[in-house]
């Protein structure tokens, strides 16, 4: 068994089958002949030759047909088609290349000619093959290098929510508890995977600027003042000022910036407005009420779903997205979704 290229050749002259079998034998090829087209079919089929060489004018199926079939066969698809034939018609060879034929040898053929043809076919193709092999294998290479780049990013970001909630004990696990509602609000949604990946990252983050709010204010029992207050609003602009340097490939820091706003502009830090707010920064607003609402605060006690479920639907299309309420109810009510797992 030789390496140097396994070739079909076809032709229902025997005396020309024979003299094509035979150069490329001496020259190293292993050769298979099949005398006519529906035997040159059943032995490609059964084990697919790199190259083969085709007559066109045959009896009963001609050398077009034949590599028609080859073509449509997921097995011969991508199997090189040199026609060898004494065809000088133009359109014909026209035809076979629209067939996917890849070269024509015309008869009488010259020994050395047929030879660097071929040569370069098998080459072509090995290359072919090769490079997509490469692709393949770097493909899947950057998918396993990705997945765990994404794990350990999901891990990092993990830490850093846990270090921010050292900080305010009374508020322990918010920001994973956001994260979990709003990804599976936005599942409810339909939003693609991808979208959802980096919403529930955002939502794991979206109170980072806390880090630089004074711990006693954090967990201060009673009222704040308006000073105290004032310091309270400015975490989403600090976690934006964190963030926004990281090449996340989704739009984290402003998701975090905007996660305060309100459709009708009565949110925080700018205001901003309906068309004027993220989606996903509108998903993580609903899901940071209703967890607030809904669990213990150092300055009053939890006030259940019912009530989280009240505020956002008295405030449904004037401070939270429609659609987002819709899917929190959907969650709540219809799937008894639990905050506390």
């Amino acid at each position: 068994m030789t390496d140097k290229g396994k070739i079909l050749a076809v032709d229902d002259t025997p005396a020309s089958l024979k003299l094509l079998s035979d150069i490329l034998m001496e020259e190293g090829y292993e050769v298979r002949s099949a005398i006519n087209g529906e035997l040159a079919l059943h032995s490609a089929f059964n084990n697919p030759p790199e190259l083969a060489l085709l007559d066109i004018r045959m009896p009963e199926m001609d050398g077009f047909e034949v590599c028609r079939q080859l073509k449509k066969h997921p097995k011969t698809h991508d199997v090189p088609v040199i026609f060898v034939s004494a065809v000088l018609d133009i359109e014909e060879k026209v035809r076979g290349f629209e067939l996917g034929a890849v070269d024509f040898v015309t008869k009488p053929f010259q020994r050395e000619e047929l030879l660097a043809r071929v040569r370069t076919h098998l080459e072509v193709d090995r290359l072919r093959n090769h490079l997509e092999e490469q692709v393949e294998a770097r493909t899947s290479e950057l998918r396993e290098s990705e997945k765990m780049l994404r794990a350990s990013l999901l891990d990092f970001v993990t830490a850093i929510a846990a270090t921010v909630e050292m900080r305010d004990p009374y508020t322990a696990g918010h920001q994973r508890r956001v994260a979990d509602l709003a990804t599976a609000m936005a599942r409810e949604l339909q939003l693609p995977a991808e979208q959802i990946e980096g919403l529930n990252l955002a939502g794991m983050m979206h109170d980072i600027g806390k880090i630089r709010i004074p711990a006693e204010i954090l967990s201060k029992p009673g009222r704040l003042s308006q000073l105290e207050f004032g310091l309270i609003k400015e975490h989403p602009v600090t976690g934006y000022e964190i963030l926004k340097s990281i090449n996340f490939p989704w739009p984290i820091a402003q998701i975090v910036l905007q996660h305060h706003e309100r459709l009708d502009g009565s949110g925080y830090p700018h205001g901003r407005k309906d068309g004027e707010i993220l989606l996903e920064a509108q998903i993580v607003a609903v899901a940071d009420v209703v967890e607030a609402m809904v669990l213990h605060r150092p300055y009053r006690a939890g006030l259940g779903v019912e009530a989280a479920l009240d505020e956002i639907t008295r405030n449904k299309g004037i401070m939270y997205n429609p659609e987002v309420v819709d899917a929190c109810q959907s969650l709540f009510l219809e799937q008894s979704y639990n905050l506390l797992p």
